[in-house]
């Protein structure tokens, strides 16, 4: 009956045994895919999406004991279309990663406000000014630390590195040509202060 069906087919018998057994290794595959699609499914959930191909490989050997290659992982991530979500880069990350490898100076104020003398020490920062129907503005301003003085400022639109230039160009009109010799200009170290171009 199968040499029958076999000639009728136009292949041969070894032609037949040879696709049958290809599939059931397919179906085997199949299944394969399937239960490890399962699995990492379940994590893809639980993490509401927000999660890759490393995540994925970490808890399914902590959770479950299961070492699956990131292969294969990507593979049945992309068999199964599993949409990952984009997460929002985090700005305040990249800005604290900026200050610690611009830091050059070490703080020789040390809370020591007072110094006795005016202009001996002033503190520097920038603050956020906000007007109208959600508008806002930049203030960068020195302050005399012992007499609680601003001594000068500038208003900006913009938090580019002029802000602090332009705060400069001030105080130093305000002082003239008498500065104490032992003047400190004393900030928080944000990105503007420890940029290598201030």
């Amino acid at each position: 009956m199968l040499r029958y069906l076999c000639t009728l087919a136009g292949v041969s018998r070894s032609g037949y045994y040879a696709w049958l057994h290809q599939s059931d290794k397919h179906l085997e595959k199949e299944r394969n895919d399937e239960t490890d699609y399962e699995w990492i499914q379940e994590i893809f959930n639980r993490k509401e999406k927000i999660c890759g191909g490393r995540s994925i490989k970490m808890v399914l050997e902590k959770t479950k004991g299961i070492c699956m290659n990131l292969k294969r992982i990507y593979l049945i991530i992309r068999k199964y279309n599993l949409v990952t979500k984009i997460r929002r880069a985090n700005p305040y990350k990249h800005i604290a990663k900026a200050t610690q490898e611009h830091k050059t100076c070490p703080n020789l104020l040390k809370r020591q406000f007072n110094q006795e003398e005016p202009e001996k020490s002033m503190l520097t920062d920038i603050t956020y000014l906000f007007y109208g129907q959600g508008k806002k503005a930049y203030l960068s301003c020195v302050k005399d630390s012992t007499t609680r003085e601003i001594l000068a400022y500038h208003v900006s639109s913009s938090l580019q590195m002029d802000i602090v230039y332009r705060t400069l160009d001030n105080l130093k009109e305000r002082l003239g040509e008498v500065i104490h010799p032992e003047a400190l200009l004393h900030s928080d170290q944000g990105i503007h202060y420890t940029h290598p171009e201030f």
